[in-house]
């Protein structure tokens, strides 16, 4: 009998993401020293949008808070086209250098590529990227090797997002059989969702967020009001102005919305999800305001969640600018105006510049995920 470290250990911990990918990075470059990254982007499949995700090498990473077009990538394109992957063997050459991933990579030194696409049920989910710092090092021994591993990390990957998608979905299910209805469409909480990560990208150098940050602000964002399927249909639907006592109910959905949250995890066996405690702060505190007149806390300023404060931006903006049967669309010049109105006030003013700074990305979204339900 003898004894074996088991290079992939960590994979059983508890522990992020992101450290399950150094971690197995750590064992390939063992066998192959020259991989000194991997990373991961996943795929948007409503705006085609590839988005970098998380990565293995620590403070050096060319391509922090990137995003593409897929369309804009013909060669990424490809491997979806053909279900294979890329092996890139002199990225000097490659493409000639035209796109801007490709100058960044090129300009961080590394020299060949390997990309392995990832899929849930045959459903295309993103890639993961093996970069070299030498060429012509990606022969078939090699590969074979590391498909092994490249599919270790997209099942921990799809492990994760999966966990978060059973989380929507339940929600959602929990919505349709109580008949509760909000009267906000699923195009808000697309546009919601992606006004709160044009938002997080702003400010990701400012409050030092990741792309795996970011990235959960946009997956968990559409939950922020999941308290509301405990509001009874006479209040949440009632066209006109509430009196006192229904608008203490109507407010109790935050502290409803993180009382949802925490049976969902538990019932589902879903607490382990990574930045789950974000998920919670967006849900019970987005109704928080800067000057302590929001609730369910009245908390200040910084007090308030960075996230809950981006997301409160991106809903109060999307709620004025859409149609509803008590109210006309407001159109954007007038809901900036009033958005900076409440910039300090009930509104944090960095996440309101993030928004108003990039009106250009945001009437992208608008147009994209137009609707009107009346």
């Amino acid at each position: 009998m003898s004894e074996h470290s088991d290079t992939l250990n960590e994979l059983n911990k508890h522990i992020p993401l992101h450290d399950k990918l150094v971690a197995t990075h750590k064992s390939v470059s063992e066998i192959f020293p020259f991989i000194v990254r991997i990373a991961v982007a996943i795929y948007d499949p409503k705006t085609s949008v590839l988005k970098t995700y998380i990565h293995s090498s620590g403070e050096d990473n060319p391509l922090e808070h990137y995003q593409a077009l897929i369309d804009d990538a013909p060669s990424l394109k490809s491997i979806i086209d053909k279900g294979l992957p890329r092996v890139v063997n002199n990225l000097l050459t490659f493409e000639k250098g035209q796109h801007e991933h490709t100058k960044r990579l090129g300009r961080q030194g590394y020299a060949a590529s390997y990309t392995l696409p990832m899929y849930n049920n045959g459903v295309f989910v993103g890639f993961i990227f093996f970069n070299s710092d030498k060429e012509d090092v990606f022969n078939e021994n090699v590969l074979r090797q590391i498909d092994l591993y490249g599919h270790v990390i997209s099942l921990m990957v799809i492990n994760e997002l999966s966990s978060i998608h059973t989380l929507t979905a339940v929600v959602k299910t929990t919505g349709s059989i109580t008949h509760v209805r909000d009267p906000e469409t699923g195009s808000h909480l697309d546009r919601m969702s992606r006004y709160s990560r044009l938002i997080a990208l702003e400010l990701a150098e400012k409050y030092q967020l990741n792309d795996k940050y970011i990235e959960h602000i946009f997956m968990f964002s559409p939950l922020h009001d999941i308290g509301k399927i405990g509001i009874p249909d006479n209040i949440l639907l009632k066209p006109g102005t509430l009196d006192e006592k229904e608008r203490v109910i109507m407010n109790s959905h935050a502290r409803k919305g993180r009382e949802m949250i925490d049976e969902l995890l538990e019932n589902f066996g879903l607490e382990n999800i990574e930045h789950i405690d974000m998920l919670r702060n967006i849900a019970e505190f987005h109704h928080e305001a800067v000057n302590g007149g929001g609730y369910p806390s009245g908390m200040k300023g910084n007090e308030i969640p960075i996230e809950a404060r981006i997301v409160a931006v991106a809903d109060v903006f999307d709620a004025l600018t859409s149609e509803r049967s008590y109210k006309k669309a407001w159109c954007n010049e007038d809901a900036i105006e009033t958005l900076h109105k409440l910039a300090g006030e009930t509104l944090d003013k960095d996440c309101v510049n993030a928004l108003t700074s990039n009106m250009e990305k945001v009437e992208k979204i608008q147009k994209q995920f137009n609707e009107s339900i009346y």
